[in-house]
């Protein structure tokens, strides 16, 4: 396959703040109690649930999340690049989120943190980035992989091994940054102005891609990195125009269930999408937007299946934005995504999906976003905490 299709800014502050200091708090309560060691990988881990008073003893999700971050660290190759078909850039970046999203670090050492730096390398080489600042043209990912990318490297900046490698991190974002911000300038179809499709130059869009890159521009800006706020705003309202429910003059919806489609206009909406909607909506702070209630309700109501279209991409957004609502909403869709994906991953630690639209994607692409999914748990990256 050669495109990845999912659905037709420098900061010591949150390095200290949003992982750092969780994880190093974490081990130094483990050190008071003889606990203070290294991350071992090569070790059986057991299935069974612990009792939950024991902070320290692994549960059921916990040993499915090394199982599987043991996973992407053998499947990394001699270049840094952890994929399994095609679309590495991408694909790296999606696995660098996953560890990251469980409490992994560049700087740790650890197999987990030595990987991650080695495919931080990987991303950073020159021949990755084109002279436009595209990360989407090398490994054929187009818009998608370049939104992925970005956000992944705005969730690490502050996080590399050294100085350089956060200079490093912080030049590419600010060429990668311009190119969204450019794509989203080009003239556009009535209704899709605001939002980013497969192509920087567009004149169309999804809300799939736009998803992306709305998120990366909303991290970019918590890293201090220059986004207009106009960005985020016109953003938004791309959003508000993909909901399937009409809004009257002051933008309230018609009804109170909804969801979101694929294009603007759409009056259809499915799973994957409302959860992405729903997602961005938070992260842009429209928690309490009516669009947003209306989307969480529609997802009560609709939870993902295994095989249905696109479940695992949409069980990432499902599992993020659901946890943002918090309360019993929280709590049940965190137990029904641990259900699923536990009783689905392989032997060996991965997830490969069983319908046709993400089966092709392979081990990796499943796998990153089954432990972003079931990452809820920990909720490390910046990006998705409350």
């Amino acid at each position: 396959m050669t495109s990845f299709s999912p659905p037709s800014f420098c900061s010591p502050r949150r390095r200290g703040a949003a992982a750092t200091g969780i994880v190093i708090g974490l081990s130094v309560c483990a050190c008071f109690v003889g606990l203070c060691q290294p991350p071992t990988y090569g070790q059986d881990l057991a299935d069974s649930a612990p009792a939950a008073s024991d902070p320290f003893v692994k549960d059921r999700v916990d040993a499915s999340v090394d199982k599987a971050i043991r996973y992407l660290i053998a499947q990394q190759r001699p270049d840094g690049a952890i994929a399994s078909r095609g679309n590495d850039t991408a694909m790296t970046a999606l696995a660098v989120m996953a560890m990251a999203s469980v409490g992994h670090q560049p700087t740790d050492f650890s197999p987990a943190g030595r990987a991650m730096n080695r495919s931080l390398e990987f991303v950073l080489q020159d021949n990755r980035q084109d002279d436009q600042g595209y990360f989407g043209r090398q490994d054929s990912s187009r818009m998608y992989g370049h939104g992925i990318v970005t956000l992944m490297l705005t969730e690490m900046l502050g996080m590399g091994v050294s100085d350089r490698q956060d200079v490093r991190m912080h030049d590419a974002l600010e060429h990668a940054i311009d190119l969204i911000l450019a794509a989203q300038e080009v003239p556009k179809r009535e209704g899709h102005q605001g939002g980013w499709r497969y192509q920087p130059s567009a004149n169309d869009a999804d809300l799939s891609v736009s998803v992306w890159q709305l998120m990366a521009l909303r991290s970019a800006k918590n890293d201090g990195l220059q986004v207009p706020a106009t960005a985020i705003d016109r953003a938004v309202e791309y959003l508000h125009r993909s909901y399937t429910v009409p809004l009257d003059r002051d933008g309230t919806p018609e009804k109170q269930l909804g969801g979101f489609s694929y294009t603007p206009g759409g009056r259809n909406a499915t799973f994957a999408m409302t959860a992405a909607g729903l997602l961005a909506m938070q992260v842009c702070g429209q928690d309490d937007s009516p669009l947003a209630s209306g989307a969480a309700r529609w997802l009560e109501q609709h939870p993902p299946r295994w095989k249905d279209r696109f479940c695992l991409y949409g069980t990432y957004y499902y599992a993020q934005s659901m946890h943002g609502r918090g309360g019993e909403a929280a709590r049940a869709a965190r137990n029904h995504v641990e259900q699923m994906l536990l009783e689905h991953q392989r032997s060996d630690g991965s997830w490969l999906a069983e319908n046709g639209e993400e089966e092709d994607h392979g081990t990796v692409y499943a796998t990153s976003l089954a432990v972003l999914s079931l990452s809820v748990k920990y909720h490390y990256l910046p990006i998705y905490q409350r």
